[in-house]
């Protein structure tokens, strides 16, 4: 039966099927999560007027279908899970079971009006995947490096050292796959040039801020240094005064940001100055250092916005 009420729809992801649940309408259905499932699944969301669609990222298990839905035009909203769980605890559902969180990120969905995020590129897409593997094999080389200085036995030692060359073989190789990703993709090609005529920015993360953050360019800087997690939270009550902190947002810009900023303090006169005019004023150095992670993704998005590299401040 066709429904002409606006309907949210949220989905459970399992490795093998989709619960999904329609609210305000109160259906329910099950697909399985392969093409056939998510074919089944548009077929009868057909009959349906959805305004957006609701889910919790669960690693390769959504991948296909986020990028299936997202092509068929349907609006997307992907949450954290631990704020999910916590809206079902606010309105009293202590039960959990796949159909029951499908039913809690459709209700999440309508009464938070939840905003929707397009899909990246099919470019950016692989990008992301290349840098997830560069993480890891980031924290591999590590752990070599780590065994290789305790290692006695020669034969492990010599074993460590092959680990690390293989290691940085694939980092080089993924490295480059990263910079051809780029040439082939022009409007990207150009975002990054004007990141990294930034001081202190180098094509590594410049590159991880393209992936990560994707939206550079069109936030103003409230909304950037809050989605990067570097936004002063306040945590008062009546006279009290608490200490700020940040939280949440995108923790891998934010450490991407982190040695970009210290290099910044040094060679970047305008965050130089602003560095050493907080710790004159007696913060202490990672807090100065956080605030010029912010100032430092502030100043990127604004050289996005205006599509022009960085240039010096006249004398």
């Amino acid at each position: 039966m066709e429904t002409n009420v606006a309907q949210n729809l949220g989905v459970d992801i399992c490795k093998a099927t989709l619960d999904v649940h329609l609210h305000p309408a109160g259906i329910a259905r099950q697909f399985t999560n392969d093409a056939k499932g998510l074919n089944a699944l548009l077929g009868w969301l057909g009959d349906h007027h959805v305004t957006r669609v609701v889910f919790e990222p669960t690693g390769r298990y959504h991948h296909g279908f986020e990028r299936r839905l997202g092509s068929a035009g349907l609006s997307l909203a992907k949450v954290n899970p631990r704020q999910a769980r916590r809206f079902a605890e606010a309105i009293g559902c202590n039960a959990k079971t796949d159909a029951v969180d499908a039913e809690m990120l459709a209700r999440m969905g309508a009464l938070l009006e939840l905003p929707s995020r397009p899909i990246a590129s099919e470019i950016l897409d692989n990008m992301k995947e290349l840098q997830v593997a560069r993480l890891g094999l980031i924290k591999d080389r590590t752990a070599a490096k780590n065994r290789e200085h305790v290692c006695r036995s020669s034969l492990l030692k010599r074993q460590a050292a092959q680990r690390l060359a293989q290691v940085d073989r694939q980092i080089d190789a993924i490295d480059a796959e990263l910079k051809a990703s780029l040439s082939r993709e022009p409007d990207l090609a150009a975002r990054f040039d004007v990141l990294v005529s930034i001081p202190g920015i180098g094509e590594i993360t410049a590159i991880a801020m393209l992936i990560d953050m994707p939206e550079l360019g069109t936030l103003d800087s409230k909304q950037v240094a809050s989605l990067a997690g570097l936004a002063p939270i306040a945590r008062d009550s009546g006279q009290h005064r608490g200490k700020r902190h940040i939280r949440g947002g995108r923790a891998e810009l934010r450490h991407a940001l982190y040695m970009p900023a210290l290099v910044a303090t040094r060679f970047n006169p305008d965050l130089k100055a602003k560095y050493n005019a907080l710790v004159a004023a007696g913060k202490p150095p990672k807090l100065a250092i956080t605030a010029v992670m912010r100032k430092l993704v502030i100043l990127a998005n604004s050289l996005l916005k205006a599509g022009r590299p960085w240039a010096p401040k006249p004398a």
